[in-house]
């Protein structure tokens, strides 16, 4: 019993050393394993001054005296134009982690979300056990990645990805399926819409590769499409990357600041922590993993085939089987005002693709996986 007593007294590392995106996939756990475990040593490692201030804003309201903050190598101070939580710049990645490794290599267990952090389990023989928190959801996620073997275990939301997984090479007794711990996320900085007038709104999300977005051939005029019929609202707030890809996206906020009509958001904190995907009316993006945290709550949606894919039959594009697909740009906003009145077609799709690929939505994902997370802290 000696053993692993003596592993409970070593911290529990958890890295936030990735995008904000990442951070609702993993707070919840951090949550309930302080719930489960109090006065368990646990570490969160920050790349970033964005990071600490908003985990150390949540950390303040809980009763955990065992947690602590820590700064890893290449931590970057930002400026205030950062309060609102946006994406902010990270650090050099790889050099972070080879830094960081010796610090990881006496923590028995690492807790991340993020795929970067697992070349260390990958290249380097360290006895510490890796646990991942799979993020996102959905039917385009890449499975090949000889770091997807990595870990000691990995978490995922439904028994969907667990067999996509082991058919990609990981070993099943490595899965442990959780539910969708993003679901059970409490601290949303809200959307702060302020339309002018009342209107179905419409939650526009692109995908950022090019090769799956209909940004790079459609987006400008979906965009404008909306706007000029004059009868929805409009939020866009695409993925941080694709902000990242498409800088001129920011002129385009310029252009439509001052509208009452449309929400522009380019990385506040809203962004990714569920704000928006909660406040639509209707989803239309194209293969984004957003839609599958919009049908928690089921409404109409609309795919943008914006690449002339050949869709059907093809697993990848599972979540079109919650909407109208429209092939021509010059229907789009027909197919939106079909939305509504078509959606009793789509519930059942809905409903099924959502269970599919976040599994049971009881509130007991993050309780789940702090279990396996203090299972691979006390095995063996």
């Amino acid at each position: 019993m000696a053993a692993p007593d003596a592993r409970t007294r070593r911290p529990i590392a958890f890295l936030f050393l990735g995008e904000t995106l990442l951070i609702p996939h993993l707070w919840p756990i951090v949550e309930a394993v302080i719930a489960q475990a109090p006065g368990q040593p646990i570490e969160l490692w920050v790349a970033t001054s964005v990071h600490e201030a908003l985990l150390g804003e949540w950390l303040a309201a809980l009763d955990a005296p065992g947690v602590r903050i820590r700064r890893a190598p290449g931590f970057r101070r930002l400026g205030p134009d950062h309060a609102d939580g946006r994406n902010p710049p990270l650090p050099p990645k790889l050099p972070l982690l080879a830094r960081l490794a010796p610090l990881l290599a006496r923590r028995p267990v690492v807790v991340s979300a993020e795929q970067t952090s697992l070349w260390l389990p990958t290249l380097l023989p360290m006895r510490t056990r890796f646990v991942n928190q799979l993020h996102g959801a959905g039917s385009m996620m890449n499975r090949d990645d000889r770091r997807r073997r990595a870990p000691w275990l990995t978490l995922v939301a439904a028994e969907r990805e667990r067999d996509a997984l082991a058919a990609h090479g990981v070993d099943p007794a490595r899965i442990r399926v959780t539910g969708y711990v993003k679901a059970s996320f409490r601290q949303r900085r809200g959307a702060g819409l302020t339309f002018g007038t009342r209107r179905p709104t419409i939650l526009y999300t692109p995908h950022w590769q090019k090769h799956r977005s209909s940004w790079w051939r459609w987006g400008p005029r979906t965009i404008d499409a909306i706007l000029a019929d004059g009868r929805y609202n409009l939020i866009f707030a695409p993925h941080q990357r694709l902000v990242e890809k498409v800088p001129e996206l920011h002129a385009l906020a310029d252009q439509l600041r001052g509208r009452d009509d449309v929400h522009v958001d380019l990385g506040s904190f809203a962004t990714v922590d569920g704000s928006y995907t909660a406040a639509a009316d209707i989803y239309l993006g194209d293969t984004s993993s957003q839609v599958v945290e919009f049908l928690m709550q089921p409404r109409p949606c609309v795919f943008l085939n914006a690449l002339a894919a050949e869709w059907r039959g093809d697993a990848s594009y599972a979540m079109w089987a919650a909407g109208e697909v429209v092939d021509d740009p010059a229907e789009l906003i027909a197919a939106i005002d079909r939305a509504g009145a078509r959606h009793g077609e789509y519930v059942d799709a809905q409903r099924r693709f959502a269970a599919e690929s976040l599994g049971t939505l009881d509130g007991q994902a993050p309780r789940r996986a702090a279990q396996a997370v203090m299972a691979a802290l006390h095995t063996g």
